[in-house]
């Protein structure tokens, strides 16, 4: 027998919770299903903390989608009583004619966000723990912090509920056909026909939506946690976040939570995945290999050797952009896919401009340039 709903929402980490979560505030009727638990740590979404920011270097693109997400997580905050963010400023440091610096220095022209140039003299005193490559320039963006990752996607599926949101965990999707006529979703324990589909499914992504041919690649990543020597890197000591362009790679990392680990990553590399369901989550000796030797160049205060890891998913377009778009074949089918791992700041407005997609086939928000079509030949 089918089980008929207005929309359907397949994949509730980041992006799906929050996409189910402003659909369900606007009174429609929604139900989300996801393949794992809530808040899992089998996908994307997951690991304690991910940094937000507004000096953004990778696209200034992406700047007024972060004054909106900042927002949002504000109200998601108010509304659910609970803390999701944590403002506690960021170190950005690098060749000063690197991408890096460059692209903060843009964003903080071009949306007049709030950075600052350390100078070399301040950079000790106010950043113990860390020595700066020479010749690197340093910044501090003071509205820069993390979000407690976990907590987000709890509240966000909370909230949802409580708007009359209807949820489905543990429950694999068999398959998703869409068709200028229907939208049908067969998984293990039902089949449904939804007026409107979003599609959030993170690794997944690419099964769920085979037709479209989406140029997406996921990555395997390691997150660590590794030993504090000395109390420098401390949140309660009023330290933040930091992010390092080596020339050996990107490198970033959190204040200390507890007192006795920072957790710290590359942000580029990963061997590649040819099946998300089954991921190596093994620590590899290969692994810990560029970290370490970051710590041992940066971070004397850090033992170089993990005492904690996570493996996760980064699902990779090939110019590193989100794809944010409608279904060419059924304008009621919207997707977000191909975050590559710097989107979950982002997931509180992916969330609202789904929504608006598949509710109105339009947003106010400027996505023109995540858009498929910027793959498509000619």
């Amino acid at each position: 027998m089918s089980i008929y709903t207005d929309y359907l929402v397949l994949g509730l980490g980041g992006m799906g919770s929050s996409a189910l979560y402003h659909l369900a505030r606007r009174g429609l009727k929604v139900l989300g299903i996801e393949q794992f638990g809530v808040a899992h740590d089998r996908g994307s979404s997951h690991g304690d903390t991910r940094i937000i920011r507004k000096a953004y270097f990778e696209h200034p693109n992406y700047i007024p989608l972060l004054q909106r997400a900042y927002e949002l997580w504000r109200e998601l905050e108010q509304e659910s009583g609970k803390q999701l963010f944590n403002p506690c400023g960021l170190m950005v440091a690098g060749p000063p004619e690197g991408e890096v610096i460059q692209g903060v220095h843009l964003a903080s022209r071009l949306y007049d966000v709030a950075v600052e140039k350390v100078s070399a003299a301040e950079t000790a005193a106010r950043f113990p723990g860390f020595q700066i490559p020479d010749g690197f320039e340093v910044t501090h963006e003071p509205e820069a912090g993390f979000l407690y990752v976990e907590e987000c996607v709890r509240t966000h599926i909370e909230c949802a509920e409580r708007h009359g949101a209807q949820v489905s965990l543990n429950e694999k999707i068999q398959s998703v056909t869409v068709n200028d006529q229907m939208i049908e979703v067969k998984t293990e324990a039902q089949h449904i026909i939804a007026s409107r589909l979003i599609v959030t499914a993170g690794a997944w992504s690419s099964a769920c939506l085979q037709e479209l041919n989406l140029p997406l690649e996921v990555v395997r990543k390691v997150l660590f946690w590794n030993p504090v020597q000395q109390p420098v890197y401390n949140l309660d000591q009023g330290k933040g976040g930091f992010f390092f362009d080596m020339p050996f790679g990107e490198f970033y990392g959190f204040p200390s939570l507890d007192g006795m680990t920072v957790k710290l990553a590359e942000h580029g590399g990963g061997e590649l995945i040819v099946d998300p369901n089954h991921l190596n989550r093994e620590l590899q000796a290969t692994d810990v290999s560029a970290v370490a030797r970051f710590i041992r160049e940066v971070m004397p205060g850090l033992e170089p050797e993990p005492v904690r890891h996570a493996t996760c998913m980064y699902t990779r377009t090939p110019d590193g952009h989100f794809i944010v778009d409608r279904h060419p074949q059924n304008q009621g089918v919207v997707y977000g896919a191909g975050f590559s791992g710097h989107g979950f700041k982002f997931a509180s407005v992916i969330g609202e401009i789904l929504a608006d997609l598949a509710i109105e086939g339009r947003t106010a928000h400027p996505i023109e340039f995540l858009a498929a079509n910027r793959f498509s030949d000619g």
